[in-house]
């Protein structure tokens, strides 16, 4: 549960968080997926969100070397709010982060509802990881600006956090408007709010506004200066001392002892798969034997060893 999630800095050994990824495969593959994964260890799943593919676009994607984006073409999404309820029903304390939410192209109240009534309904098992979508053609079709869309997901990020307190929440901002509302139900633990992105103003939104942060893979030499500037944020905004989660992809996480390094500059949480083709073009043709045989290796040769256990987690 959210609630109990510790401080960097302050965890015991060996508390380091497991958090899987699986995408763009058949979703039909999903359920034993995530059932797998919570028998071997597993503390957590994680979410993509895709609105669209534009036919024709300029755009590049941020996280592969060239900037190529036709891997995702055909590839199947489904909308997370929608997915995770029909996970969260068959499994029983795995939790699910989105990885990340396209918060800007989607209105705050709505987000709000929807994130109230998801952890509502899976006993507080939600993390909502959100961000800025790279693709203007999100916006175009979503009808909202392009501009402008930083200090949006600062006002957005404000009113979310006020309504699923449960309070009234009224909100006036230069971008968002709300007047005195509120929503019901909403979870008794709050949902933590983890921001994704590796800009400087991305750090920054962590720091400031968000309980966490997420790390979306790349250069490796990059990490440790990530958690330099995201640390110096925290201490700039008086934040240091405050619950954060820190969810990274390293190759470290992939052995014990890579874990303890990573939990010796603040890492909270590991993400981890097992797919050497994800960027490549056309359907996923990895047999669904595979996955299941990667999850329980991962669970044998490091959940368990870094536990100090002597076998998967049940």
């Amino acid at each position: 549960v959210a609630g109990s999630w510790a401080i960097p800095g302050t965890c015991e050994h060996h508390g380091m968080r497991f958090s899987y990824a699986e995408s763009m495969t058949d979703p039909a593959n999903y359920p034993t997926l995530v059932q797998a994964a919570e028998a071997a260890g597993f503390d957590s799943f994680v979410v993509p969100d895709s609105i669209c593919y534009p036919e024709y676009s300029d755009s590049t994607y941020p996280y592969t070397a060239g900037g190529q984006r036709e891997f995702l073409d055909d590839k199947p999404f489904i909308e997370p709010f929608t997915l995770i309820p029909a996970l969260a029903a068959v499994t029983e304390h795995l939790r699910f982060t989105t990885f990340v939410l396209k918060l800007t192209v989607r209105n705050p109240v709505l987000v709000a509802k929807s994130v109230a009534s998801v952890a509502v309904m899976s006993g507080n098992r939600l993390g909502l990881g959100i961000g800025t979508s790279p693709w203007p053609e999100d916006y175009q079709v979503t009808g909202v600006p392009w501009a402008q869309r930083g200090a949006r997901t600062d006002e957005m990020i404000t009113v979310i956090r006020g309504l699923l307190t449960g309070d009234y929440t009224e909100y006036h901002g230069d971008h968002i408007d709300v007047p005195s509302i509120k929503i019901c139900p909403v979870p008794v633990q709050p949902v933590p709010i983890l921001v994704g992105g590796h800009s400087a103003m991305a750090l920054d939104r962590a720091a400031r506004l968000g309980d966490g942060w997420m790390h979306a893979g790349g250069d490796p030499e990059a990490l440790d200066e990530y958690l330099r500037r995201l640390q110096g944020r925290r201490d700039h905004h008086g934040r240091a001392a405050h619950p954060f989660e820190i969810h990274v992809i390293s190759t470290d996480a992939y052995d014990p002892a890579g874990l303890d390094r990573l939990a010796a500059r603040g890492v909270t949480d590991v993400i981890v798969g097992f797919r050497a083709d994800s960027y490549a073009p056309g359907p996923d043709t990895q047999p669904l034997s595979e996955k299941l045989a990667a999850i329980e290796w991962y669970a044998t040769n490091v959940i368990a060893p870094y536990r100090g256990q002597a076998g998967p987690v049940a």
